[in-house]
This record gives structure tokens, sequence and C-alpha cells, in this order.
């Protein structure tokens, strides 16, 4: 007699099936993870933004001017995922905003978040399928969580 090796086309089939099952689950849930640690970007350098305003108003007693090159304006190009400008500067105001998409990678298109002299953290826009918090904070889930 002989005895027969190898697997059917069936179970070949149920294994494949079965990879298919955990990767639609996987891929979503990683690619939201991905998401997720890029936000990060955009908040540790609005929060490290905020330190250098303060610092430059301890030290001039105002925010007027802090923006400019060569002051503790973040460098331009110098983020992967995001790009971020101040406004409204005045003499006790100002803004920083993190707008996600630069031109090397646009994966954060629409993603925008900004931060205040009070401290004030705000979740200006997010992109399709994600949702605004109900309260002033940065989101970082896409059902308005933070």
């Amino acid at each position: 007699m002989s005895s027969s090796r190898g697997f059917t086309i069936i179970e070949i089939m149920i294994v494949v099936v079965m990879v298919a099952i955990l990767a639609s689950i996987a891929i979503p849930s990683y690619t939201q993870y991905v998401t997720r640690s890029k936000i990060q970007e955009a908040t540790s350098t609005l929060l490290a933004q905020r330190v250098k305003m303060e610092q430059f108003f301890q030290d001039n007693r105002t925010y007027i001017g802090s923006c400019a090159p060569g002051t503790v304006a973040p460098l331009p190009g110098g983020l992967k995922y995001f790009t971020i400008n101040c406004g409204n500067l005045g003499a006790a105001t100002y803004t920083v905003t993190a707008t996600g998409g630069t031109p090397g990678d646009s994966s954060m298109a629409g993603f925008s978040y900004s931060i205040d002299q009070g401290n004030n953290r705000i979740t200006i826009a997010v992109p399709a399928g994600w949702n605004l918090p109900a309260g002033n904070c940065w989101v970082t889930k896409p059902g308005g969580q933070c």
C-alpha cells in the first residue's frame, strides 16, 4: 500500500481563507495604529513650541517677534508629516498650528491641531472617517477620542 503525502486542496484553501480573515482584521488595525503614531509628531512638536514661546515671553515680555526666523520658530521642513505655523501673535497672545501633509508626505492631510498661550489644545480639522472631539483636546482616535 502506498501512503499519501502532502495536503489536499481543501486543506490549503481552508488555510488561505483563515489567513485572509486574519489579514482583513489586522491590516485596518495596523493602519490606524500607524496614523495614531504619526499624530504624536504634531502634538509633541506643539508642546515643545509652547515651551519655546513661553521662554521667549519670559525674556521679552511679549510674543511679538517670537516666530521670526532665528528665534523660536520651528525649522521649516523639520517635520515629516506636519507643518508648523505661528499666528495670532500679539503682546499676550499666540496660536501655533500643526497642519497635516507636507510636500514629501501627504498621509496626514486633513489633520490640523493648535495650541495657544492658555494651553488650549484644539483639534481644528480631521479627515473623513474621523470625528472632532467634544471638548478642547487633540483627537487621537477616529471616534473623536482624545
